[in-house]
């Protein structure tokens, strides 16, 4: 036994120690046993000192199941003990992998426990990738998919959809395919450079909503003048009879509108000139004749004003314009329509619906309609109209199957990743979200529902998803969507960031995994304390001092919250820190190899070598010439001590494995080799 109970405080438990504390390792984060006749109640060791051991009840053990929650107490006369190995893997799970289950690293308590996860409890559900620059966030999602496509059942019917902020994914998932043909990967970039893995999403399958965000609409209103665009491109890009009559309609409808408008006849003139310059069709134009008794002119003929500034012609060009107004809409049928246009045939429509809207008529509509028309036009002649150029009509089903398909083996991608690299943030903001929506609708219509799945891994994610205008402007955002309703459809979200306090509430509130690395940020801890389910107090003093690559987990996936370490990727994405020590010295372009760093990660060896380049007591510059050796009876503290021999570097590692040895014990035959001691 460990001690006695001494106080129960709430959720917390006092024991004070019976043992010699002063004889045993380190007992902080080890799990206890509070056994009595009746029950078993688990606790994780919070604070020891010289004369007491503070835990916080994590669970209760039932008919051989962890039962996790701090409901049930010890009672003061039950026995305190370490837990076992059977008992330990009721919580973190066995250590064979089973089907259903992936690694994920090791723990940092328990010595080379291995921390399996059910993959249903971790993937079936949001998650949220939390923790500084540098912390071990892209090293985590690489190894933990590697991992996860490494198994012995692969999941072949998997889709994994990456935004990669940094184009960090590809150097760790390229060899997928070499692994295992049955796998493949694919990138997508927003490099000009690669234009055969450009990205590029046809502008037809952008809706009301998608435009809207693209054309960072910010009035309600605007909403309407793009929901008419839609309607007129494809009527006024079509070439079929009917179409013809109902654009001939549309033009009639807008000009009679300006003969009409009460303005002055050189107005009207101007006005009507520049619609037909720009929409018309060969049977409605201004070169098209208008016969009458005794004389025939053209429409451009019969809109001349005279010297007293009157349009001697205005009644019989309005007679003439009636004539092809319908009164019944032409119903075209779907296959006469045009769905294959371009921005430039979006623009065109965009301003023929702005006059039909009014804007020549009206100074406030102009003021939110125009706006429109000029961020469209930038869009269309700009650098960014090449992600919006697409060569071939596809359906939004056939495009999203185009992401999923692998151009040289013809086979199915398990992972598709976006390189946004290299568009500014509002337009990378945009393309996330457009495919976002695509991918949830998809999802959404997929029958038997939940038969297929999308997971959206968000790389600095803090940056685009926000809680933003989206709400105010469509009624949702489309990431919260996701997060509230995708579960059941099979679209789940993958949150990584290293500011949580900058997401959307709604999104980080609907994540039911979490690994957390080091974050120190105040409102960052904050945050996570107030808005992450399970956090308590001893858990946010952790994250400060995590070490890279160790993390703590937690959620639906965790019995309870888990510090482990992660393993390293192989290969590793590219998000290491610069070498500075490398790139700064330099010479004709090529680095100064006796400068670089060493290999080893032995301080030992690091200095050895370095010591030998030097040679023993020499210290070098980076100018063409070495400094000349220093004379060391003068300078004898400034010279570098000789390297250790290996006798002396063989002794410091036996000295570091026998502490070790003496650390990591057993508490019992059948406890897990923890760092604890031989307690009865």
């Amino acid at each position: 036994m460990l001690g006695n109970v001494l106080e129960i405080n709430d959720n917390r438990v006092t024991v004070k120690l019976t043992i010699d504390i002063n004889s045993q390792p380190n007992l902080v984060n080890l799990h206890v046993v509070f056994e009595d006749s009746t029950k078993k109640i688990v606790g994780e060791v919070t604070k020891v000192t010289q004369q007491e051991l503070y835990t916080n009840i994590v669970g209760e053990i039932e008919n051989g199941v962890f039962i996790s929650g701090g409901s049930a107490r010890p009672s003061f006369k039950s026995q305190v003990r370490i837990i076992t190995l059977e008992e330990l893997e009721l919580i973190f799970g066995t250590q064979t992998l089973n089907d259903g289950y992936t690694n994920f690293g090791t723990s940092n308590v328990y010595a080379n426990y291995k921390i399996n996860v059910s993959i249903n409890e971790f993937f079936s559900n949001h998650f949220a990738i939390i923790g500084n620059s540098g912390a071990g966030k892209s090293c985590t999602v690489s190894s933990i998919l590697q991992k996860l496509f490494r198994n012995k059942n692969v999941p072949v019917n998997s889709n994994v959809f990456f935004f990669d902020a940094y184009g960090e994914y590809t150097n760790a998932f390229t060899t997928l395919h070499e692994e295992n043909n049955l796998l493949n990967y694919k990138c997508y970039t927003t490099n000009p450079a690669e234009e055969k893995a450009l990205l590029k999403i046809p502008i037809w399958l952008l809706d009301v909503d998608d435009l809207a965000l693209l054309l960072d609409v910010d009035n309600p209103a605007q909403l309407q003048i793009i929901e008419k665009t839609l309607k007129l491109v494809p009527i006024l890009t079509g070439a079929s009879e009917n179409t013809i009559k109902r654009k001939n309609d549309i033009i009639a409808r807008a000009v009679q509108d300006i003969l009409l408008s009460g303005a002055g006849s050189v107005k009207i003139h101007d006005q009507v000139i520049a619609v037909l310059t720009k929409f018309n069709t060969p049977s409605l134009n201004l070169e098209t004749e208008i016969v009458q008794p005794g004389y025939t002119r053209t429409l451009k003929q019969c809109l001349f004003v005279d010297k007293t500034g009157k349009m001697q012609d205005m009644e019989v060009v309005v007679e003439f314009i009636r004539e092809y107004i319908i009164d019944e809409e032409i119903s075209i049928p779907d296959e006469e329509l045009n769905k294959f246009y371009n921005l430039q045939d979006l623009e065109l429509a965009n301003e023929f619906a702005l006059i039909s809207e009014g804007i020549l008529k009206s100074d406030k509509v102009f003021d939110y309609a125009n706006v429109i028309s000029v961020r469209l036009h930038t869009l269309a002649s700009g650098e960014n109209a090449r992600y919006f150029t697409y060569n071939q009509y596809v359906t939004k089903d056939q495009f999203i199957n185009t992401l999923l398909t692998d151009e040289k083996t013809g086979g199915k991608c398990q992972m598709v990743n976006f390189n946004i690299n290299y568009v500014d943030d509002r337009i990378a903001k945009v393309i996330t979200k457009i495919i976002s929506r695509m991918l949830f609708w998809k999802s959404s219509i997929t029958v038997p529902r939940g038969s297929n799945s999308f997971h959206i891994i968000v790389e600095e994610a803090h940056r685009y998803v926000q809680h933003d205008r989206d709400v105010e402007l469509l009624g949702y955002n489309i990431f919260e969507r996701i997060t509230k309703e995708g579960r059941k459809y099979g679209c789940f979200l993958a949150l990584i960031t290293q500011r949580p306090s900058e997401l959307s509430d709604t999104c980080i509130s609907q994540c039911s995994n979490f690994i957390a690395f080091r974050t120190l940020h105040p409102k960052d801890l904050n945050y996570i304390k107030e808005m992450v389910p399970n956090v308590t107090n001893e858990i946010v003093l952790q994250l400060k001092n995590l070490k890279p690559g160790n993390c703590i987990a937690f959620g639906s996936a965790f019995k309870v919250p888990t510090l482990l370490c992660i393993d390293m990727p192989n290969p590793r994405p590219l998000s290491n820190n610069v070498d500075l020590a490398t790139i700064w010295y330099t010479k004709n372009n090529e680095t100064l190899q006796s400068n670089a760093l060493p290999d080893s990660n032995d301080v030992n060896v690091i200095m050895s070598q370095q010591m030998s380049a030097s040679g023993g007591n020499r210290f070098l510059n980076y100018a063409d010439e070495p400094v000349k050796e220093v004379d060391s009876t003068a300078v004898v503290n400034n010279t570098l001590p000789p390297p250790p021999t290996q006798s002396s570097q063989s002794a410091v590692q036996n000295f570091a494995q026998q502490q070790q040895s003496q650390t990591i014990v057993s508490t019992t035959n059948q406890s897990p080799q923890v760092a604890a001691n031989p307690i009865a």
